[in-house]
């Protein structure tokens, strides 16, 4: 195996275009190649086996998505209340939006977990830890709701992600910053002061 770090890159953010694009049926070695730019041949090089590739592909994602410490730390800062919270998670909404080929290949992803165990427990680590890591950020910051409330967030706040990248017109952006609004109003137990 090859173990140039950045062309290992290059080739797994390529995977995720054509995953988001064409669906896990459409990701082979082949079609990373192209996509990449690379001679044929190349992502067998760096990757033994598919499901080796499905597994990087989602650490990955998960890798681009994740925003700095510095970052998590602004934003928890910021949050110290139901309006700031709710600010928080639709910056959140923004970010994950703005990367939104990696979201459709995550989706992808999970299908795929489905059938393939590594992956599957690969995504159930990572998500495992990233509510671990948000109740306890919450926690620590002195936010509104407790470790309940958080995972309910993180629950509507995904099936809301997946909402905006798959039918987008189903929710106007107006109409999704006033949904997050109020479930977190409702989540936290005092009604929204908007419409």
């Amino acid at each position: 195996m090859r173990r140039n770090p950045a062309r290992r890159a290059a080739l797994l953010d390529a995977s995720i275009e054509v995953l988001a694009r064409e669906g896990s049926r459409g990701l082979t070695q082949r079609a990373v190649d192209k996509e990449a730019a690379v001679p044929v041949g190349t992502t067998s090089n760096y990757f033994g086996n598919r499901d080796d590739l499905l597994v990087q592909t989602g650490a990955r994602i998960y890798e681009r998505l994740r925003p700095s410490e510095d970052q998590l730390a602004a934003a928890f800062a910021g949050a110290h209340d139901q309006e700031g919270y709710a600010a928080m998670l639709g910056e959140t909404l923004a970010r994950i939006a703005a990367f939104g080929s990696g979201s459709l290949a995550l989706l992808e992803l999970r299908l795929e977990a489905t059938r393939r165990p590594r992956l599957r427990e690969l995504l159930t680590e990572r998500v495992r830890a990233d509510v671990a890591e948000n109740v306890t950020q919450h926690e620590r910051a002195g936010l509104p709701g407790d470790a309940t409330f958080v995972r309910l967030m993180f629950l509507t706040m995904n099936w809301l992600i997946t909402e905006q990248l798959t039918l987008p017109d189903v929710f106007p952006a107006e109409e999704r910053d006033h949904l997050v609004r109020e479930a977190v109003a409702r989540l936290i137990g005092a009604p929204a002061t908007d419409r």
